[in-house]
C-alpha cells in the first residue's frame, strides 16, 4: 500500500492510473468493521482502492472532543493494507486548508437540523472536508455508511448541486451482535454505558413513534437530543454521559420533509 501524504504527490499518482476505476473511503481514523465493510466494498467494486485518514478539526463543535477522539495511526494502516487498499492519503491541516478554512461549504436546510441544530457549524466542516477531498483524490465513487444518513444525504446533496463527477455508495450500518451501530466513539464508553448503549436501536426499532422512543431512550438513562422521522428513517441521537451516540432504522413514514 502506498503512503501519501502531500497533495502534489498524489496529483502525481492519480494521473499514472490511466484510467483505472479508483474507489475512495474516507476517515478520520480509528477504524473499526463498519470501515472495513465500506473498504471491501470499494476493492470489490474498482480496479484500485484508495482511503484518506484525516482528524478533521473544523467539524467539530467542542474542543474537548476532538482531543478525546482516538487515534490508532499505525493500526488504522494496517487494517487498510489488509483489506486490499491501493493507496492511502495522510494529508495534515496546513495541506488540507491552506485558507486557514476562509472558504466553506455550508447547506441552509438539512444541515440545520437534528445534528445541525444541537452542533453548530459541524456539517459545515464535514461538507468542506469532504468536497477538498473528492476534489484531490478524484476518485470513480466514493463510500459512505448509513449510519450517519443525515451526513450521507448533505454529501450526496452537495455532488449532485455542484455537479462533481463521483457516485456516491451507501453501505449499510454495521453493528455489534446485541445490534449497537459500530462507530469510533463506542470505545470511548465506559463497561457500564456499554451495556446500556444497544437500548437505542432496540428503542428505534421497537417503538411505535419517535416520542415512545425517546421516552424509553430515557427511561434506561440516556440524555436524548433528538428522536424523528424523516423520509423513511428514523433518526437519533442521545448521550450516554460524554459520549454521544447516533443511529437511524428505516420506518413506514408519510414523512417527506
Amino acid at each position: 500500500m502506498i503512503r501519501i501524504t502531500d497533495i502534489p504527490a498524489w496529483r502525481a499518482y492519480r494521473q499514472e492510473l490511466a484510467g483505472a476505476s479508483l474507489g475512495f473511503v474516507p476517515t478520520m481514523g480509528a477504524l473499526h468493521a463498519g470501515h472495513e465493510a465500506l473498504v471491501k466494498a470499494s476493492v470489490s467494486q474498482n480496479e484500485l482502492a484508495a482511503a484518506s485518514v484525516f482528524v478533521n478539526p473544523t467539524q467539530f463543535d467542542q474542543a474537548a472532543d476532538l482531543a478525546a477522539y482516538p487515534q490508532k495511526l499505525e493500526r488504522d494502516l494496517d487494517l487498510l493494507e489488509c483489506n486490499g487498499v491501493d493507496a492511502v492519503l495522510l494529508p495534515d491541516y496546513e495541506q488540507l486548508y491552506p485558507d486557514d478554512f476562509r472558504y466553506r461549504v455550508s447547506e441552509g436546510d438539512l444541515s440545520t437540523r437534528y445534528c445541525g441544530q444541537h452542533r453548530p457549524g459541524h456539517f459545515d466542516g464535514v461538507l468542506t472536508v469532504v468536497m477538498r477531498l473528492l476534489n484531490i483524490v478524484r476518485p470513480d465513487r466514493a463510500y459512505f455508511g448509513e449510519k450517519d444518513y443525515q451526513q450521507l444525504q448533505l454529501v450526496r446533496g452537495m455532488v449532485e448541486s455542484f455537479f462533481m463527477e463521483v457516485e456516491i455508495v451507501a453501505c449499510p450500518t454495521v453493528r455489534a451482535a446485541d445490534g449497537l451501530a459500530l462507530s469510533s466513539r463506542n470505545q470511548r464508553l465506559e463497561p457500564a454505558q456499554r451495556e446500556v448503549a444497544p437500548a437505542l436501536y432496540r428503542a428505534l426499532q421497537d417503538s411505535s413513534s419517535p416520542t415512545q422512543a425517546a421516552r424509553s431512550l430515557q427511561q434506561v438513562g440516556f440524555d436524548v437530543e433528538y428522536v424523528d422521522d424523516f423520509k423513511g428513517r428514523r433518526l437519533a441521537a442521545a448521550r450516554l454521559g460524554e459520549i454521544r451516540l447516533i443511529d437511524n432504522v428505516a420506518v413506514e413514514t408519510t414523512d417527506a420533509s
